[in-house]
């Protein structure tokens, strides 16, 4: 197994197009790291840099204790798995798994004992006599993973490995990948646009927006202490409420909210972030000030309401099958102690 590291990385294509921008990470032997943000923020050209698949237009990538710039994709030792599984559909299961050893001219009975080794990992023992069209989606992404596996690699690419499969098949596939993860200790750099599966899978977490690291941190780190309101709003679901309001007196006001701060030497514009969780409905009066319902979301066990407070959106998660209607005017009820302080350009205040 091997880390890999970031420095100063940027990548900008023939086009102009600037994929990364001054990245600078490290991802310690044996982590799994995983690389979340928006369509065309840089995820996979990160990947394709470590692969080997691009060029850095600038900047130093090491795996381990080597700068990998100059080598080609079959001397950095990294197995990729792909969005689309990719399996050869004329080989059985177990063929595809020893496809890549094939190609190494390894002898029968190595290529034997990591097939099987994989297939015991993976559970897909009694599938390798099957052709990729009689297994289900989850099969197959299996078979794909231990096709990477097999290789024994120093690092493990995933790009956005579950994309093509239903919700409830993507749970068990994640969790499966953590599990296979803590097993082998193997590094692995995963990539999703999906910020659920990023807080339920990562490690550590590393959040691009527009080819630049936003943020770098445990999942706990990230939620708990966003560093900017872009981090904040896309980490959640839903997303942190981020209200425009003024600091004066010990206090923010934000439209009809009323909201009392203490933050030393500062005062003026502002931005007030709070989780849906940490918003209460109340009796009017009854709170920082009052709200008009626009939207219920029963979801069974919790109820989103979206609130209009003046004009700016917010989402209160409260327990249960709340029996709130649209139209009705509700007090609001922030909880002080977990409130997030950002400047007018977004950045966190301390």
């Amino acid at each position: 197994m091997a880390s890999v590291e970031f420095e100063h990385v940027d990548k900008v294509f023939p086009d102009g197009t600037r994929a990364l921008a001054d990245c600078t990470l490290r991802i310690e032997d044996g982590e799994l790291v995983v690389v979340v943000g928006p369509s065309g923020c840089g995820k996979s050209t990160l990947l394709r840099l470590v692969a080997g698949l691009e060029e850095v237009s600038a900047g130093t990538v090491r795996i381990g204790e080597r700068v990998v710039n100059e080598l080609s994709p079959q001397e950095r030792n990294v197995a990729m798995v792909f969005q689309d599984y990719a399996l050869y559909p004329h080989l059985s299961a177990r063929g595809n798994l020893e496809f890549p050893l094939r190609m190494r001219r390894l002898p029968r009975a190595d290529r034997r004992r990591r097939v099987e080794r994989a297939a015991e990992l993976l559970s897909i023992g009694d599938l390798l006599d099957r052709l990729p069209r009689h297994l289900s989606g989850g099969q197959r992404q299996r078979v794909a993973m231990g096709r990477a596996l097999v290789r024994e690699p120093s690092v493990f690419l995933l790009d956005e490995p579950l994309s093509n499969l239903d919700a409830r098949l993507r749970v068990q596939v994640r969790a499966e990948i953590g599990e296979l993860q803590a097993r082998t200790g193997t590094t692995m750099i995963y990539v999703t646009h999906d910020q659920v599966e990023a807080m339920a899978m990562g490690q550590r977490i590393a959040l691009l927006h527009e080819g630049r690291l936003r943020q770098l941190g445990t999942p706990a780190e990230i939620y708990e202490r966003p560093a900017d309101v872009f981090v904040a709003q896309f980490l959640g679901s839903p997303g942190m409420n981020v209200l425009a309001g003024d600091l004066s007196d010990g206090q923010v006001t934000a439209g009809p909210l009323a909201v009392p701060v203490t933050l030393a030497d500062y005062a003026g514009e502002l931005r007030l972030g709070v989780r849906p969780e940490h918003v209460a409905v109340a009796a009017t009066g009854k709170g920082h000030g009052d709200a008009l319902v626009t939207v219920v979301e029963p979801l069974g066990s919790e109820t989103l309401v979206h609130l209009d407070t003046g004009g700016q959106p917010l989402v209160a998660r409260v327990p249960g099958m709340a029996a709130l209607r649209v139209g009705q005017r509700v007090g609001v009820k922030l909880d002080v102690r977990r409130l997030h302080l950002f400047d007018a350009a977004g950045a966190r205040l301390a």
